[in-house]
Parts: structure tokens; C-alpha cells; sequence
């Protein structure tokens, strides 16, 4: 009996600001969507990262016949060179962090040229010589980058020290940048959701204080009294959570794994998967988002 009374109230309170009950779902959807973004970025990142940090290398350019670096004015990389710079490779205090070191001659230098290259009308008036020998080095921990830096940097008969995990920390930057705009406007958005949750809940507790205060002369509990409100407010944030759940897994399978799948196969995409991996929490963070409102507001409005 009680049970039916509680569900007679929720649909009472959900029709009677049935306007308001929708711009709830709404902002809900719309902000927990935007938090559902910025977890998919962090876990795409993350994804993008196991992948190509235990790819990167270091590459240690030599110098070539006509460069203008201050470490090469004697010009061409000589064989006493290398073989001071294999030595500082192999130097105890650097052996550990290498984990794999291959040379490249000029000539292997300008065949993986040309071929990544062809086609382009320039690369054809590169030569052999235009090349840099080097040492590409595989590290056992991509973050030890600046050990080698600094052992091989300013070292005679080496133009050039880059590591390739800077150019993804450049996309990385990005992708952080656009998770933190994403969380910011989730933050703006369920700074809103509380607003209405509140609003709602205090506009159909208002207008049911006769019934109320009803209940309050014959006995009944604060809880039992203030129990269809919470659960008002919880089911139309859990239906905006679930909104924004078939939002990002329709995003996700439709825009990622169809459309980006298919024309760039490279990157490890997030999935399906993922999005449900994150739809609990969508959905705890809209439960936790009405507990709040209900407690703040209830309090107050419930009293007679």
C-alpha cells in the first residue's frame, strides 16, 4: 500500500511540472554527456599512449658533409666519432636505460627517403649525401629520454638529438586541452542540473504542502514524506544519464570506430566498450546529483 502510494506521488509530482521535469532531463543529458567526453579523451589518450610510447625511439642524427651545427664544424661524422658516441652508449651509467640501439647508414637513410617520399617532385632531387646516418635507439623507458639527451647532446659528430615522443606529446597537449574544456563546460552544465533539480523539486513540494502537512498529523516519517520527491529528481536525472549513454555509444560506434576506424585505421580507438565502462559512473554521478538537491532542498520545503 505504501509502495502504491510513493508511485501515485511520483507521477502526481512528475505532471504537474512536467516542464520543468524535461529541462531537467535535458541539462542532465547535455552536461553528463560532456563528462562522458572527457573520460572517452582520457581513456583515448591513455589508449594512444601504451601504443606508440613503446614505439618511439631516439634518433641521434650524425653529421652530414654540409651542415652548419657548431658540433659538426669539422664536417662529416668521422669513425673516431662513432665510435666515441657507441662508447658513451655503452657506458654503464647509460646501458641500462637502451634497450635496443640500430644504426642507419646514409644509404638506408635515403632508400626509407624515397620511399616514404615517393611521388613528391622534390624528393627527387635529394641524394645520399643530403642524408644523416644515425642511431636509433629503443629505450627500456620512453620517459628516460633526457638521460641520452644528455649524455649524446653537444657531443662532436652529432647534429641532432630528437625524440619522436615529442611530436605525440604535441597531439597529447591537444587532446588534454579539449578534455579540460569538455570537463569545464560539464562542470557549468551540472552547476545547471542542480539548479533545476532544486527548482523542480522545490516547486512540486510547494505545491503538495497541504498534502504534506496531512501527512505529518497523521503520523507519517520525514523519509516516508520526502521520499517521492528524492525519487522524483533521480529518475529524470537517470533518464538524462541514460540519454547521454546512447549519446556517446551511438558517437562512439557511429563517428569513431565506423567513420575514423575506417580512414584512419593507425589509431587505437576507443569503443563500445569504453563508453560502457563509463556509463555507471554517468549514471551515479546523476543519482548523486538529485541525493544533493533533494537533501538541500527538502529540507527546508518539506516543513510544516
Amino acid at each position: 500500500m505504501r509502495l502504491q502510494f510513493i508511485l501515485s506521488e511520483i507521477g502526481i509530482g512528475l505532471r504537474r511540472n512536467l516542464s520543468m521535469t524535461i529541462s531537467v532531463i535535458l541539462v542532465t543529458f547535455v552536461s553528463l554527456t560532456f563528462v562522458g567526453v572527457a573520460g572517452l579523451l582520457q581513456t583515448q589518450i591513455g589508449k594512444m599512449k601504451d601504443q606508440w610510447y613503446d614505439k618511439v625511439e631516439v634518433s641521434v642524427f650524425l653529421c652530414p658533409a654540409n651542415s652548419s651545427a657548431t658540433t659538426c664544424s669539422s664536417g662529416e661524422v668521422t669513425d673516431a666519432q662513432k665510435a666515441d658516441i657507441q662508447a658513451a652508449l655503452d657506458a654503464p651509467e647509460v646501458k641500462p636505460y637502451i634497450q635496443k640501439v640500430y644504426f642507419e647508414t646514409k644509404q638506408e637513410a635515403f632508400a626509407s627517403f624515397q620511399k616514404q617520399f615517393a611521388g613528391q617532385f622534390w624528393a627527387s632531387a635529394a641524394t645520399v649525401d643530403d642524408m644523416n646516418s644515425s642511431y636509433r635507439i629503443k629505450l627500456t623507458d620512453p620517459t628516460k629520454y633526457q638521460v641520452v639527451a644528455d649524455v649524446l647532446s653537444g657531443r662532436q659528430g652529432v647534429e641532432q638529438v630528437q625524440d619522436q615522443r615529442a611530436l605525440f606529446d604535441k597531439l597529447f597537449l591537444v587532446l588534454d586541452r579539449a578534455t579540460l574544456l569538455a570537463g569545464g563546460l560539464a562542470a557549468v552544465m551540472l552547476l545547471a542540473a542542480v539548479l533545476l533539480i532544486t527548482t523542480t523539486i522545490r516547486l512540486s513540494a510547494l505545491s503538495r504542502r497541504r498534502e504534506t502537512g496531512i501527512m505529518r498529523l497523521v503520523g507519517a516519517s520525514t523519509v516516508f514524506i520526502q521520499l517521492p520527491f528524492m525519487l522524483e529528481g533521480a529518475i529524470a536525472a537517470t533518464i538524462g544519464a541514460a540519454l547521454a549513454v546512447g549519446a556517446l555509444w551511438l558517437g562512439v560506434r557511429y563517428l569513431v570506430t565506423d567513420w575514423l576506424g575506417s580512414s584512419v585505421g593507425w589509431i587505437p580507438y576507443v569503443g563500445t566498450g569504453d563508453v560502457m565502462t563509463v556509463a555507471p559512473i554517468l549514471v551515479a554521478v546523476a543519482i548523486l546529483l538529485a541525493g544533493v538537491s533533494s537533501v538541500v532542498t527538502l529540507s527546508r520545503y518539506t516543513k510544516v
